[in-house]
């Protein structure tokens, strides 16, 4: 079992004393400024991150409409332009050169026309999917939240749709389990469901917890220490042959000590 951990959660020797894996979160490594790459601050964090001998994945700019996600860095899969796409460019560049597992990656909003939105981003995920075979880089798409309105590839079902009609051995899932435990409105038993309904496709897996309901505070989507929530980990044993990384998404380090021991209960023998 790989357990990681986002680089937002703690330093690098932080996160490499009880971790084997840092995700590199993009949009808040403060290396963009007017959505420009700044190749020095990028350089030295690089630098700082080959101390440790950690695996890593990378967690590419996405769409939030949020004061805290930077604005000179979204990126709505369903709606790119020139500047989106070399965004993304970039964490699939990035992931090539620190040898990375996975690049992750949110998909498209939708608005009154689900599938037109849907059919733009597929287009879109072909151009990125050619660019990470070019780089021998592998995608990840993340079920996001059915909690919030527009999210495209809540279910399983359309996650599933999405790399499918894809079709790129570039481009696999990323399991979101508390983005799952939402769209499930906390059931159980439908979230092992769900794992069980992606599992073939997943190359990537995020870990957090949350009660699986709606909060007026990031629509539920909480983020808290596996174990403080609803989740029932077990569920990712429906994950049948997955070999990856358990990254988790966490805002300290006392959060990732407690989920460490939750996930590691939860899934022994695997």
């Amino acid at each position: 079992m790989i357990l990681g951990a986002s680089s937002f959660t703690g330093k690098f020797s932080d996160i490499a004393s009880e971790l084997q894996s840092v995700e590199l979160y993009m949009p808040k490594l403060n290396v963009y400024k007017d959505s420009i790459l700044q190749k020095d601050i990028l350089g030295s964090i690089l630098d700082e991150l080959s101390v440790f001998d950690m695996r890593t994945s990378v967690h590419a700019p996405y769409f939030a409409d949020v004061p805290t996600y930077p604005k000179d860095v979204v990126v709505d899969t369903a709606n790119m332009g020139e500047t989106e796409f070399r965004l993304i460019r970039e964490s699939i560049d990035i992931a090539a050169r620190l040898g990375s597992g996975t690049v992750v990656l949110h998909p498209g909003r939708f608005d009154t026309d689900h599938e037109a939105c849907f059919n733009k981003m597929i287009s879109n995920l072909k151009i990125l999917a050619a660019y990470a075979q070019d780089c021998g880089v592998m995608l990840g798409l993340e079920n996001k939240e059915g909690t919030s309105t527009g999210n495209m590839c809540c279910s399983a079902e359309e996650l599933v749709r999405a790399v499918t009609e894809v079709n790129s051995d570039n481009l696999g899932a990323t399991f979101d389990i508390g983005h799952a435990n939402l769209t499930c409105g906390g059931d159980q038993v439908k979230l092992h469901e769900f794992a069980k309904a992606i599992a073939l496709y997943v190359v990537h897996v995020h870990v957090h917890d949350n009660n699986g309901v709606w909060t007026d505070q990031y629509d539920g989507d909480e983020h808290l220490a596996p174990g403080a929530g609803t989740i029932d980990y077990t569920a990712l044993k429906e994950l049948k042959g997955y070999q990856g990384i358990y990254n988790m998404e966490l805002f300290s380090m006392e959060d990732v000590r407690m989920g460490k021991e939750t996930i590691k209960k939860c899934l022994e023998n695997l």
